[in-house]
C-alpha cells in the first residue's frame, strides 16, 4: 500500500520469520533426537516457506475481511473471527502435508526417510507458530494501525496540521495531501472472485463441463499411472556438463549387451581348506554361470 499507516511491511517479514522459526524448531528437535541429517533435507526450509507464506496470505485476508465487517469491534472478536474463518483452510493444508511427508518415511530409502522426517516434522511447527506467532503479530499490527503509527518506525503521523510539507506527506501519509492517497475498501482480487468468478462456476453448464473434464483428467492419470515402471535413469542424477554422462553413454553403447555383473556372497564360514568344500563352490559358480 502507498499509506505508510496501512502498509504491512514488517507483518509480512513477520510472516517469513514465523516460518523460520519453524525450521530451525524442528531441525533443532531432530537433531537433539538424534535423527540423521542428509544434504537433502537442506531444501525442507523451501517447502516449509512456501506453505508457510501461503498460510500467512489466508490469515492476512480473513483479518482484512472481518475488519471490514466489524469495524467497531474489539481486537479479540476479529482474532476470533479471523481464525474461525483461516484456521480451518489451514489445518485442512497442514495435515495433508503432514500425512504425505510421514508416510513417506516407511520408503527403505534412508536419504528419502530423513527428509520426510524432517519435513514433516517442520510442518507442524509451521502450524503452531501461524497459530500463535503470527497471530500475536497480527494484534500488535492492528493496534499501530489504531493509534495511526507509521509502518517503520511506529511514530504517531500527525494529519491535521497545515504547516506540514508535501515531503512529510508523501513520507509519512502516501501521497502528498493530507488524507491518505488509498482509501480503504475490498481488494479487487476479492471483488473479482466474488463477484465474477464465483458466480461463473456455479451455472449449471459450467459445472457440468468442471465434471467432464475433471473425469478426462481422472481417466488420464489413472492411464499414466499404469505405465510407471520403477527404476531410475542414472544419467538424470548428474549434471548434463558432468563427466559422468559420456562414461554411461559409452557403458551403454559397448556393454549392454553383457548385462550387469552378479557377485555371489557365502554368508557363513566355509572350511576352504576342504577340497569337498571347494568342488561345492565351483559346482554351484558353474551352475549360476
Amino acid at each position: 500500500r502507498l499509506s505508510c499507516i496501512r502498509n504491512n511491511v514488517w507483518l509480512a517479514c513477520c510472516g517469513v520469520v514465523s516460518a523460520g522459526l519453524a525450521v530451525l524448531s524442528s531441525f533443532g528437535l531432530m537433531l537433539f533426537c538424534g535423527a540423521p541429517f542428509v544434504v537433502t533435507v537442506a531444501n525442507a526450509p523451501f517447502l516449509i516457506l512456501g506453505v508457510g507464506v501461503d498460510d500467512m496470505f489466508i490469515m492476512i485476508a480473513s483479518w482484512e475481511q472481518s475488519s471490514r465487517k466489524k469495524e467497531k469491534s474489539s481486537v479479540k472478536s476479529l482474532l476470533a473471527e479471523t481464525y474461525s474463518e483461516a484456521a480451518l483452510s489451514v489445518t485442512i493444508t497442514t495435515l495433508t502435508d503432514v500425512l504425505a511427508f510421514f508416510i513417506g518415511t516407511w520408503t527403505a530409502f534412508p536419504s528419502v526417510r530423513a527428509f520426510c522426517l524432517y519435513t514433516g516434522t517442520a510442518f507442524v511447527f509451521c502450524y503452531v507458530y501461524t497459530m500463535t506467532f503470527f497471530g500475536a503479530v497480527l494484534v500488535l499490527n492492528h493496534k499501530r494501525e489504531q493509534g495511526n503509527r507509521h509502518w517503520l518506525t511506529c511514530m504517531r503521523v500527525d494529519r491535521d496540521q497545515a504547516e506540514n510539507s508535501c515531503l512529510y506527506n508523501v513520507c509519512c501519509i502516501g501521497s502528498c495531501s493530507r488524507q491518505s492517497s488509498e482509501p480503504e475498501g475490498e481488494h479487487p482480487m476479492s471483488i473479482f472472485f466474488k463477484e465474477y468468478y464465483g458466480p461463473f462456476f456455479t451455472n449449471k453448464w459450467i459445472k457440468l463441463l468442471v465434471v467432464l473434464l475433471y473425469g478426462a483428467y481422472l481417466g488420464g492419470s489413472i492411464y499414466g499411472c499404469t505405465q510407471v515402471r520403477e527404476g531410475i535413469d542414472l544419467r538424470n542424477l548428474a549434471n548434463d556438463e558432468s563427466y559422468v554422462i559420456p562414461y554411461y553413454d559409452d557403458d551403454e553403447e559397448y556393454f549392454s549387451t553383457y548385462g550387469p555383473r552378479v557377485m555371489v556372497v557365502i554368508t557363513e564360514r566355509v572350511d576352504y581348506w576342504n577340497e569337498t568344500v571347494r568342488r561345492g563352490i565351483e559346482s554351484c559358480a558353474q551352475n549360476l554361470e
